[in-house]
């Protein structure tokens, strides 16, 4: 299976929208993707929607950590929402959730961010 990325730029927020498998294959194309989009648009957050992303291995958590170094030094903020148990399971244990917060949803996740 492969990577579906859906962006959505809504003000200073980057919403990405994962579908399908973050692995060593798609984790490059994220990486530029989301890299041109925060230089692009002034991004100063990134919004992650996991809910539909049924893999990710190590590739695809050093793709989100990038991009939270990223997102850091411009002094935003990452949040991850509508995450999957497996996926969950995997930032758990990665101890990305010390650093990058969960929301229920995707609407919350923006209302958090200052986006309504």
């Amino acid at each position: 299976m492969s990577l579906n990325i859906d962006m959505e730029v809504k003000n200073d927020v980057l919403c990405i929208r994962l579908t399908g498998e973050l692995d060593h294959h798609t984790a490059e194309d994220l990486r530029e993707l989301a890299t041109t989009a925060i230089e692009k648009y002034n991004i100063r957050h990134i919004l992650l929607n996991l809910e539909h992303l049924t893999f990710m291995d190590s590739s695809g958590l050093g793709v989100i950590l990038g991009r939270y170094k990223q997102i850091k030094q411009l002094h935003g903020e990452m949040v991850v929402c509508a995450i999957s148990p497996v996926i969950q399971r995997l930032f758990d244990m990665s101890g990305l959730f010390k650093i990058i917060r969960l929301e229920p949803t995707e609407q919350f996740a923006l209302e958090s961010l200052g986006v309504a």
